[in-house]
């Protein structure tokens, strides 16, 4: 039986579904044909930071913009996309599900262009995918190559006369050494090396397939970067150089359907013509058409999936700030509890944290995938207590371009006791037990200390080695070769087991949909968590009058 609760909440959804096919009939053009553009020119989120007015907040999202493309590729009504690109940092991750959401919405027979004033290396990869590159003669290809770097204090420290106390489990869990060391070790090189390989020959292999040049020419190209405007256009780069104003009849000989709409007799010819290809914005699209689930039935269930993001360090207790253990542990478990949730997606981008945090949180996700499917979609970076979490799902998507792994244990603190004493700074203190000061900043570790310490996390460390032993299935010899605080791509990380397919978002929510018996026909629920206020619709929504198509860029 029905709770009384719930056939409100499904009420209320049909009548806002209803106030969106009104706006939909207003604001979107009737006879179809017309373009969706898809900004990216601010930041690319997973969950986007409340827009509110009066803060100029607009963050877009990652799920958004995925989600926008996969609906365009079936809609008939829409011509194709423009494609406007920025210099907002994307991530390898995010710019390769872009890539690829791309190139399947240009194989569904859509044209997609691809419009930016500068473009740095995942920007161009995923332009690369679009039919169509357009800049103007003054834009920037910044097509320089990849560079990994980290910062060693080592020397800053020595000045202030401040030791950093460092323990460490894993060869290669190499993050302590950028505080002890003033370059990298042989073992923070060779995997440095390593990845350097694997995502440059991400951009490489991009880049080639969709400007249609071989790897080795895109890889002289690159030695060869940056490129302004018309010198991008003659390596091959670009397709041509255009003002914004210039791209109307750019997108109407593309368009399938012709929607000519000729200035009238006496219009000032030196004045731009109104758009003859109707425009209209990817956000109001989404809102409009693309988050379209059809009518809420009042009686029978609808099935529902939960996109989790979880982004940011792990640290104990609650709050907003990154992944707070007892935050999403409520989450989880109100996602546990709810039977019209079949199954959860979980995107992950977290370099680590606190392992008790993430010990707790495997627990959680643990106890979710005992009664429905959990799937783990990656972002940029699931590393260390990141993967310790991911470890729980019954599948796990990456980028090939995401960093993950780092299989180890690494703590420690800073001796103060120089610095204070240049300063003038004196601490007193009475103490009683052995190890009282342990945990103090105005002395080192004692021999004892260090190597309870690292007892200590020789039992995380062993923890660690059994979650992905039990849930990757990877045991002895093997998971010595994958452990030790190594960092993989993740090709590579594929290749060893530690994830088991190369995808994004979309893909990991077929296979949610697939693990929880949900057929690709049968309508379902996606809920993004935690919940963000989504006023950015309806800010859109208002602003277009009546029967009005949007703007060029």
């Amino acid at each position: 039986m029905q709770q009384p609760g719930r056939i409100v909440r499904r009420v209320a959804g049909n009548a806002a579904r209803a106030a969106r096919r009104l706006a939909a009939q207003l604001a979107l053009p009737r006879r179809g044909g017309f373009w969706v553009v898809v900004r990216l020119t601010e930041p690319l989120e997973d969950l986007p930071a409340p827009p509110l007015p009066w803060t100029g907040n607009r963050s877009v999202g990652m799920l958004d913009v995925l989600e926008t493309l996969s609906a365009v590729a079936t809609d008939p009504r829409v011509a194709g996309v423009l494609l406007r690109l920025g210099s907002a940092p994307l991530g390898f991750s995010r710019a390769l599900s872009l890539h690829r959401a791309v190139d399947e919405l240009r194989r569904s027979g859509k044209p997609v262009v691809a419009y930016a004033e500068i473009l740095s290396n995942e920007g161009m990869l995923v332009a690369s995918a679009a039919d169509k590159l357009w800049l103007p003669e003054t834009g920037q290809i910044f097509l320089v190559g990849l560079r990994l770097e980290g910062l060693f204090l080592r020397g800053l420290l020595e000045h202030l006369d401040v030791k950093p106390e460092v323990v460490r489990v894993g060869d290669y869990k190499t993050a302590g050494e950028h505080f002890t060391r003033d370059a990298m070790s042989d073992a923070e090189r060779e995997q440095m090396e390593r990845l350097a390989d694997d995502l440059f020959e991400v951009l490489v292999s991009g880049i080639a397939a969709g400007r249609g040049l071989s790897t080795a020419a895109v890889r002289d190209r690159i030695d060869r970067g940056p490129y302004p405007g018309r010198a991008a256009v003659d390596a091959g780069l670009a397709d041509g150089c255009r003002y914004p104003d210039e791209l109307d009849a750019e997108l109407e000989s593309l368009s399938a359907v012709r929607l000519a709409n000729p200035p009238s007799p006496g219009a000032d010819s030196a004045a731009p013509a109104a758009p003859r290809v109707p425009l209209v914005e990817g956000s109001v699209y989404r809102a409009l058409r693309g988050r379209d689930s059809g009518w809420w039935p009042l009686l029978a269930p609808i099935p529902r999936v939960v996109y989790l993001v979880a982004r940011g360090a792990i640290h104990r207790g609650a709050g907003s700030r990154g992944i707070a253990c007892d935050t999403f542990r409520e989450l989880l478990e109100r996602i546990r509890r709810d039977e019209d949730v079949r199954a959860l997606v979980l995107r992950l981008d977290s370099p680590g944290g606190d392992a008790i945090a993430s010990d707790l949180l495997w627990r959680s996700v643990s106890l979710v995938q005992q009664v429905k499917p959990v799937v783990v979609t990656m972002g940029d970076v699931v590393a260390s207590g990141g993967y310790y979490i991911a470890t729980a799902a019954d599948a796990v998507f990456a980028e090939a371009g995401t960093l993950t792994g780092s299989i180890g244990v690494v703590g420690g603190k800073l001796n103060l006791e120089g610095l204070y004493d240049r300063v003038g700074v004196k601490k007193d203190a009475v103490e009683r037990g052995a190890r009282a000061g342990l945990l103090s900043e105005t002395r080192g570790f004692t021999s004892g200390e260090r190597d309870a310490l690292r007892v200590g996390m020789s039992a995380v460390y062993d923890a660690f080695l059994d979650r992905v032993s039990r849930g990757r299935g990877i045991s002895g010899r093997e998971l010595d070769q994958v452990a030790g605080g190594r960092v993989w791509s993740g090709e590579r990380a594929r290749s060893l087991g530690l994830v088991d397919a190369i995808g994004g978002p979309l893909e990991a929510l077929r296979e949610a949909r697939r693990r929880a018996g949900i057929a690709e026909p049968e309508r379902v629920i996606v809920d993004l968590l935690p919940r963000t206020l989504r006023l950015p619709d309806l800010r859109s929504l208002l602003r277009l009058a009546p029967g009005s198509v949007g703007t060029l860029p």
